[in-house]
């Protein structure tokens, strides 16, 4: 992530309004070579959360589009099996390879992993989840297997637990991320050299999680 520009530290104001001293985006992985070793790591998180028991990997527009694309094709060079992705659009599209989906449908019987880069309140899920639910005959006919992300925040959702745990708790399918906030603070600074996470940067994340950390 910090090779990639995609982790950067500073002093941002994120969609939630709360003024963060890190802010992450995945669309600065933008090459071969970062989305190939992202699309690996994505399918070993998944494949270590939720085995093979699910047909569809499902990422939300738009970032999350390129995370399933390179997501199904480690999936299959590591784990031999076929998975489809599927993605929604902005805007329904009304002629030629028509409706709100991008890549495979879904059908009854399908077993769906959603992919984002990282979630800070929910939001995304709020609008995501009816989506797929409403691609099945009825909502009981395409089960939601698990949520992955990048990034857990470690940040409070709209309440005082993590949105991974207000998602959980609300939808019934386990949220996981391939890192945590405390993974990379381990490997940057308890564990690295300090010049990444500086000593004055670390104060600011210690004051961001005294205000906004999850319980």
């Amino acid at each position: 992530m910090i090779e990639s520009g995609v982790l950067r530290f500073g002093d941002f104001t994120l969609k939630s309004g709360r003024r963060s001293p890190f802010f992450m985006n995945a669309g600065a992985y933008v090459t071969g070579s970062q989305l190939g070793r992202l699309g690996q790591y994505y399918a070993r998180a998944i494949h270590e959360s939720f085995g093979d028991d699910f047909d569809v990997l499902f990422g939300p527009a738009y970032k999350g589009i390129p995370l399933s694309v390179a997501t199904v094709i480690a999936y299959h060079e590591l784990y031999g099996k076929e998975i489809r992705y599927c993605s929604n659009r902005k805007e329904a599209k009304d002629h030629g390879d028509a409706g709100i989906l991008l890549g495979s449908p879904l059908h009854d019987g399908d077993r769906v992993v959603i992919i984002e880069d990282v979630t800070t309140s929910g939001k995304s899920i709020e609008e995501t989840f009816p989506i797929i639910k409403a691609q099945g005959s009825a909502p009981d006919r395409i089960t939601i297997k698990g949520l992955m992300v990048s990034l857990n925040r470690m940040e409070r959702g709209k309440g005082t637990k993590s949105a991974l745990d207000e998602i959980t708790e609300l939808y019934g399918f386990p949220a996981r991320a391939i890192v945590s906030m405390q993974d990379v603070i381990t490997a940057l600074y308890t564990e690295g050299d300090r010049t990444v996470i500086t000593e004055e940067l670390k104060k600011s994340l210690d004051a961001y999680y005294a205000q906004w950390g999850a319980q």
